[in-house]
């Protein structure tokens, strides 16, 4: 009895949400190792080093008159530990398609709620990026990006040197023109009213048009397909600096362009379809990763959980001549970052995301957690593409002794068509896909998006000369 009550906590209401019948969400995290994975490692490394990091990772959720609260189970590690067998001695390209198809998998397959909420995979194969991979599977109820992301770092150290801690680079925000008070106050109050109605109304009734990014299905449990790409850093701050911009302003004009660029090569009517990013925005006060003890202490600045909210951006849909990705100089790839930056800017200094969240709190004290999670659903189905980025660190890091080469992650079980994620490590910056099945092809999409970052890097260093 004692032991109940130790560990019968609350879950969140936005636990609730992602555990309900209606959503099921997921994130992927894949550390690619410069050498095999040592899979004796795996299970001691589970038990001494993952474990202790939360509570919630030894703990299922139970359920009583709709509440559902976590409660401490002994876990049996070997029941979360997954080593798949290829067949031996392919290619590091035929291994390249294996991978890809077990990620699939891992997409279609809900975690089991009668046990801990998390699952390791460890894949021993070479492909073409790593000697090997190891996949950590987390579910969204656990944390968003930001708890999760702190949580690997705990289990990870630098490679140069354990005793030293990671660094991470510096943060930066667009910044807002100057404005008179009246006329921010005035701004400010329009954006909010517009913002929150026109997201209402998105998440309600007014879907994004069916493109070929988006047929409408919602994809939930069903097979997708994965396309990563990597991009150096200096660059992107070299586009920076030239533009009076931010790299998250560069990053989002690049994926709007590359889908423009893939939409009209697909469909040329598409080119001005209707079609909406949602940006997932994290709500804690701007600041590096810190350690879960810090990250569970009363009115922490950077708490543990899920803190995060979502922009709707209106893809910007300028025109594209028919030939303009073979045009090495065009200055329309650089209105898409001007767009994104100006668009993402108006309405990060908007209280619409408040609104919203408040909106939720009164679904879910009125509808319940089913109404909630059947909102948010409504909200990611009805767009085009969902997008988030995470912070990764600027030194190298190693697994058990093993070195990370590269890292990226995914967001599995959610509905939409197609969710970019990136994240920056070592002086390069990550950008993965995860598309539906049979709807979008990886090659071609991954090309718009080679062109669309190299007609914004010619066009940049066209601007000032």
């Amino acid at each position: 009895m004692e032991l109940e009550e130790e560990v019968l906590e609350p879950v969140s209401p936005t636990g609730h949400y992602f555990t309900s019948s209606v959503l099921s969400v997921s994130n992927l995290a894949i550390l690619e190792t410069e050498i095999p994975f040592d899979e004796s490692q795996t299970m001691s490394l589970v038990q001494n080093v993952f474990l202790p990091i939360s509570p919630r990772f030894s703990s299922i959720m139970v359920e009583n008159n709709g509440k559902k609260r976590w409660k401490k189970v002994e876990v049996k590690v070997e029941d979360h530990v997954n080593i798949p067998i290829f067949p031996p001695s392919l290619s590091p390209e035929a291994y390249d398609k294996y991978l890809d198809d077990y990620i699939s998998k891992l997409a279609v397959e809900r975690l089991s709620p009668e046990k801990p909420l998390w699952e390791f995979h460890i894949i021993k194969y070479p492909t073409s990026n790593a000697a090997g991979n190891v996949i950590i599977k987390l579910h969204h109820a656990l944390g968003d990006g930001f708890s999760l992301m702190s949580a690997l770092l705990s289990c990870l150290q630098r490679a140069d040197d354990p005793r030293l801690p990671l660094t991470f680079p510096s943060r930066q925000r667009s910044q807002p023109k100057s404005e008179s008070f009246v006329t921010k106050v005035c701004s400010s109050v329009f954006n909010t009213l517009s913002d929150f109605w026109w997201g209402i109304s998105n998440s309600t009734m007014d879907e994004d048009d069916l493109t070929p990014i988006r047929s409408g299905k919602g994809i939930e449990f069903q097979p997708i397909a994965v396309s990563t790409m990597t991009f150096s850093l200096d660059q992107i701050k070299l586009i920076k600096s030239k533009l009076g911009v931010t790299i998250n302003d560069v990053l989002m004009g690049m994926i709007f362009l590359g889908t423009r660029l893939y939409m009209q090569e697909i469909d040329k009517s598409s080119s001005k379809a209707r079609g909406t990013a949602m940006v997932l925005l994290n709500t804690r006060m701007m600041g590096d990763y810190t350690s879960i003890q810090e990250m569970i202490k009363p009115n922490s600045k950077m708490p543990w959980g899920n803190h995060f909210t979502f922009l709707h951006v209106p893809i910007p849909n300028l025109f594209l001549p028919e030939d303009d990705h073979h045009h090495e100089y065009s200055n329309i790839s650089l209105e898409f970052v001007s767009k994104a930056q100006k668009i993402i800017s108006t309405k990060r200094n908007s209280l619409a995301i408040y609104l919203t969240s408040r909106f939720l709190e009164i679904l879910n004290r009125f509808g319940g957690h089913e109404a909630a999670a059947k909102y948010i659903r409504s909200t990611l189905k009805n767009s085009s593409m969902v997008i988030s980025n995470m912070i990764g660190p600027v030194e190298q890091m190693a697994l058990g002794n093993h070195p990370i080469k590269g890292l990226y992650f995914l967001v599995l079980g959610s509905p939409e068509g197609l969710a970019v994620t990136i994240v920056s490590y070592m002086g390069k910056v990550r950008v993965a896909f995860k598309m539906e099945k049979g709807l979008i092809d990886p090659q071609k999409f991954k090309s718009c998006m080679e062109n669309a970052f190299e007609m914004i890097l010619k066009a940049s260093d066209t601007k000032n000369n």
